[in-house]
Order: C-alpha cells, then sequence, then structure tokens
C-alpha cells in the first residue's frame, strides 16, 4: 500500500486522516479482516506499508480496503495467497517460541526455486523433503511464522515467507540452513512495527 499526501494538504489533516485510520484499522482487525500490517525500508517522504488481509474472494477485500480512510490518497498492490505445503499455520498469541528473540525483527521474504536441469528425482524428492523437517523445525524455534504461494501459481515457483530473527546476519545464516537453499533466488525484506499492526494491541 503506497500513499501519497497531496501537495498543500495541512498538518492538522493529515493527523486526522491517520486516527481515522488508526481507528477504521481497529475495526477491521476485530472483524478478522486486517490480520497484520508493517513498515518496510522507506525511503525520505515515504508512506508504504504491507498488509496481511483475510476475505471471502476480491470483491470483499477491495470493500475492506475501500473502507479505510487513507485509500483517497492511496494505491494498493493485491496478491492472493494460498497456503505452501510446508506452512506451519497461524498459531495463537505472537508465535514466539524457542530460540527466537524476544526483540527480533519480522522479515519477509520472496523465494523463486530454480532446480539445475538434469537433477535426479531422487535427489529432488529428498531435497524436498529435508527442506520440510527444516521448515519444521524453525517454526517451532519461532523463526519460522508462516509460509505462502500465489494463489494464481499452485504450480509456480515463487514462495513467500515471514520469519523473525534477531538481525539480518542471523535471517542469512536461516536462510542458508535451508537444503532448498543452493536452487533458490532469495529477496529478504526487513519489516518494522506499523502503529496499527493489530499485533501490538
Amino acid at each position: 500500500m503506497t500513499t501519497h499526501v497531496p501537495d498543500g494538504t495541512a498538518t492538522d489533516a493529515v493527523d486526522a486522516m491517520r486516527k481515522r485510520e488508526a481507528a477504521r484499522s481497529r475495526e477491521l482487525a476485530a472483524q478478522r479482516h486486517l490480520l497484520r500490517l508493517w513498515r518496510p525500508p522507506l525511503g525520505p517522504g515515504e508512506w508504504r506499508t504491507l498488509g496481511l488481509f483475510a476475505a471471502r474472494d476480491d470483491k470483499e477485500l477491495e470493500q475492506v480496503l475501500t473502507s479505510m480512510p487513507l485509500r483517497v490518497w492511496r494505491t494498493d498492490e493485491v496478491m492472493a495467497f494460498a497456503s505452501h505445503p510446508n506452512d506451519p499455520q497461524p498459531r495463537t498469541g505472537d508465535g514466539r517460541t524457542g530460540d527466537a528473540d524476544a526483540n527480533a525483527i519480522e522479515f519477509f521474504t520472496t523465494f523463486t526455486i530454480d532446480i539445475p536441469q538434469g537433477t535426479p528425482d531422487r535427489v529432488v524428492q529428498d531435497t524436498k523433503a529435508r527442506e520440510a523437517q527444516r521448515a519444521r523445525e524453525l517454526a517451532e524455534r519461532g523463526h519460522l511464522l508462516r509460509l505462502w504461494i500465489p494463489a494464481a501459481e499452485p504450480h509456480g515457483t515463487r514462495s513467500f515467507g515471514l520469519w523473525r530473527a534477531h538481525d539480518a546476519a542471523a535471517m542469512q545464516t536461516l536462510m542458508e540452513s535451508l537444503p532448498l537453499y543452493a536452487w533458490m533466488r532469495v529477496h529478504t525484506t526487513p519489516l518494522t512495527q506499523h502503529p496499527n499492526d493489530p499485533a501490538l494491541s
């Protein structure tokens, strides 16, 4: 979600809009439409947000997004997610268990897997089985929170993850511990807290 405040908008008007947005975000969280909000790295003057929403279909999601006051200044890019076979599934509470540091940072990852041509099927299947086991281990330790695939590409090569690690170096170590890592292209985005994130309430 990218917000562009019109030039010349008074500070009081911006503050009022933010308060209305926060109130509506609380309502949507109570209705279980708004699940999480984060801020990715921002440049000067940028307003960008990553959000995780739940809706029955595209029409309902559009109604949810349109009901948010900032939508009049905002453009949204939407991707529908489906559960990844190795997804640990949502947990109650904040999901912190095991080794995960209480002050850890959340990270969003995009994986693209490119299996080298000629790789024997048994090697591929063994590597995928070890990947699933490693995903379970990292979930139990509180590092892996969620995994998704694009709903429009159920048999594609991309997947997305939500992780928790102490810092960028620790996150890279987690990535390198994945059996499929040698076949992956990984893009990692560090996330910071958004003031309207339902997880903070």
